[in-house]
C-alpha cells in the first residue's frame, strides 16, 4: 500500500504534463517536499519522466516538419556536453548547495509564467 501515494502523484503529474503545465517540475517538488525523496534521485526520476514525452514530441514535430535541422545539428552536441557537465557537477556538489540555486530557478520560472514578457 506504500505505492499508492507515489502512483497518484505520478499520475497527476503526467496529466498536468499532458496539458503543458510542467508536470515534471511539480512531480519533483512533490517528491522532495512531501515524499522525502533525495533531490538527486528526484531529479533523475524527473528526467526519466521527461524522456517519453520528449521522444513523442520529437517524432510528432519531425512528422509535421517543425524541426529546424541546422539548429539541431548545432544545438544537440552542445546540449549533450552541457548535460554531461551538469550531471558531473551535480554529483560533485553537496545536495544542500544545489537546493538554493534550484529553488531560485523555480521561483524565477514561476514568476515568468505569471508575468510573461510583452510581445513586440
Amino acid at each position: 500500500m506504500d505505492w499508492i501515494l507515489p502512483f497518484l502523484c505520478g499520475l497527476g503529474a503526467s496529466i498536468i504534463s499532458a496539458w503543458g503545465v510542467g508536470g515534471g517540475t511539480l512531480l519533483l517538488l512533490v517528491m522532495t517536499l512531501f515524499l522525502g525523496v533525495d533531490q538527486r534521485t528526484a531529479q533523475g526520476i524527473n528526467l526519466l519522466f521527461f524522456l517519453p514525452t520528449a521522444a513523442s514530441a520529437l517524432v510528432c514535430h519531425a512528422k509535421s516538419g517543425y524541426l529546424d535541422k541546422p539548429t539541431l545539428k548545432t544545438a544537440v552536441p552542445i546540449a549533450v556536453i552541457a548535460a554531461l557537465a551538469g550531471a558531473w557537477i551535480s554529483n560533485a556538489v553537496d545536495v544542500a548547495l544545489l537546493r538554493k540555486p534550484f529553488g531560485v530557478y523555480l521561483l524565477l520560472s514561476g514568476v515568468s509564467l505569471i508575468w510573461p514578457k510583452k510581445k513586440k
